[in-house]
């Protein structure tokens, strides 16, 4: 899920960025469009923030997932992407989620935040354990997309 486009520090970066490990069968509108924006995004904020931290994967919320070819690949109902940024001290930390139904969809950026709580709990998975608990715990909660604008 993380695209070629931010791996071009080497060419070997890039090209495994095409390995399987990294796809997911993703609706032809919403890769071309709305996800293909969040990616420029977060591209513009590395680029302004120095440092950015993100998480990309796919959400299946039921166990009766559709498959695609012969080796039956599983097809997500959804992605995620959580972003970290750090500031100049911990308390200038701050995260963004991101929900996309794998669908075709024309809505602006800040129609599919939610904080990284909530995304967490969807996955079961913790991002940025290895931020002190006050500080996780403080900025995890938050949705707000416009301190990222």
């Amino acid at each position: 899920m993380c695209p070629a486009g931010d791996n071009k520090w080497s060419y070997k970066a890039q090209k495994e960025a095409f390995l399987m490990t990294n796809i997911c069968p993703q609706n032809g509108n919403l890769n071309q469009h709305d996800w293909k924006y969040l990616e420029e995004a977060c591209r513009n904020w590395a680029n302004k923030y120095g440092k950015i931290y993100i998480v990309a994967g796919p959400i299946f919320y039921s166990k009766n997932y559709t498959t695609v070819g012969e080796n039956n690949v599983a097809v997500p109902d959804a992605f995620f992407k959580v972003i970290l940024r750090l500031g100049v001290n911990s308390h200038d930390a701050k995260t963004i989620g991101f929900i996309y139904e794998n669908k075709p969809g024309h809505h602006n950026m800040d129609y599919y935040t939610h904080s990284v709580d909530d995304i967490e709990q969807i996955t079961g998975l913790d991002f940025f354990y290895q931020l002190d608990d006050n500080i996780e715990n403080k900025i995890e909660n938050i949705n707000d997309f416009s301190s990222w604008r």
